[in-house]
């Protein structure tokens, strides 16, 4: 390559990864795990990106990477001007508990928004959610 940017050995030629990633960073791997604090519930766990992405202060998780069944919809509609509809859930514990509106989910989503189509939606900021992100 004549233009002067560094290559990462092991990728295609006309790769993204190959022109974008300086030749010193590893390829590492983030796992995102979601805990519900009061009852140690692990409630997903994932690789951060696709599977589970960060966007706005929020957390949109794949039913792949969900590690519990206890997000219920409630029909509580919610509009924004640029994702669309969504409906609110509610987390059912197994100990009987519910947390209501706790997560959210769009069933009407943007399509210039594909990372959030009927995935669960949970707030990082919650003060009954745990994030703990580990790179590997």
């Amino acid at each position: 390559m004549a233009s002067g940017i560094s290559v990462k050995p092991g990728f295609p030629e006309n790769s993204f990864f190959r022109i974008c990633l300086p030749m010193s960073l590893p390829m590492s791997k983030k796992i995102i795990s979601v805990y519900h604090k009061p009852t140690n519930t692990k409630l997903a766990e994932g690789p951060g990106g696709w599977g589970i992405t960060s966007f706005e202060g929020n957390l949109y998780i794949s039913r792949k990477y969900l590690l519990t069944e206890g997000f219920k919809i409630n029909y509580f509609p919610g509009f924004c001007i640029y994702k669309f509809f969504y409906f609110w859930m509610d987390l059912n514990l197994e100990d009987g508990h519910i947390i209501k509106n706790l997560a959210w989910m769009y069933v009407l989503p943007n399509p210039l928004f594909p990372f959030i189509w009927f995935r669960v939606g949970i707030p990082c900021y919650h003060p009954e959610i745990e994030i703990i992100e580990n790179v590997n």
